[in-house]
């Protein structure tokens, strides 16, 4: 499998850290010879800056993408995704979404799918719903929205970026890449730093 991420100016690095430091280590993974590459898709060749100030080289052009159906593809948050020239990638991902592939989205890129109307008809979440009301004539969805810190909905996963860990707890078990007892415990640890949660998370791996 592959999970894609979208690159572009101003991706918010929190977001998507726990996310891509699990799946590019693969350390708690079920099966660490698992076939799973993270991939980098810019709209150019060119490389972005993150909000961190971090220049991100992408592997590969949204033009060449094509997702098969254990793939995924990621929408870290940006300042962009309000802007026109994020029409790309959420027209990418509506139409994903609609072939039954895996699309996740968190913070701005949750306002960016409401923006083009993809969750009129789908239970989500994003950072407010009063603000996707206010500020995207195209949204119907309020009734859909969900006060939760991230929500699944089948192929769809949408986060507030308040929620990074949330947010790679529900993207690692749609893969599946870890055991469910493993991602438990290693989120119970990143949350609650409780001690007890790494003695659990180093069980699991034996078991």
């Amino acid at each position: 499998m592959k999970v894609y991420l979208a690159v572009l100016d101003t991706l918010a690095d929190w977001e998507i850290g726990y996310l891509t430091a699990e799946l590019h280590s693969k350390r708690f993974f079920r099966n660490p010879e698992t076939d799973c590459q993270l991939v980098k898709v810019g709209l150019t060749a060119a490389p972005v800056q993150s909000m961190g100030g971090m220049e991100i080289k992408p592997d590969m052009v949204l033009a060449d993408l094509k997702l098969e159906p254990d793939d995924l593809l990621v929408l870290p948050g940006a300042d962009l995704w309000g802007q026109p020239q994020s029409d790309p990638f959420l027209n990418f991902a509506k139409a994903a979404l609609a072939a039954g592939r895996n699309v996740a989205a968190i913070c701005g890129a949750a306002d960016g799918l409401a923006r083009i109307g993809v969750l009129n008809t789908r239970p989500h979440t994003a950072n407010n719903k009063e603000h996707l009301a206010a500020s995207f004539p195209a949204y119907e969805g309020a009734a859909l929205y969900q006060e939760a810190p991230v929500w699944r909905d089948a192929n769809l996963i949408t986060a507030t970026g308040l929620a990074p860990l949330e947010f790679a707890r529900e993207v690692i078990g749609l893969l599946g890449v870890f055991k469910p007892q493993t991602l438990e415990a290693w989120f119970q640890l990143f949350k609650t730093r409780e001690p007890q949660y790494f003695g659990d998370l180093l069980a699991s791996m034996q078991s």
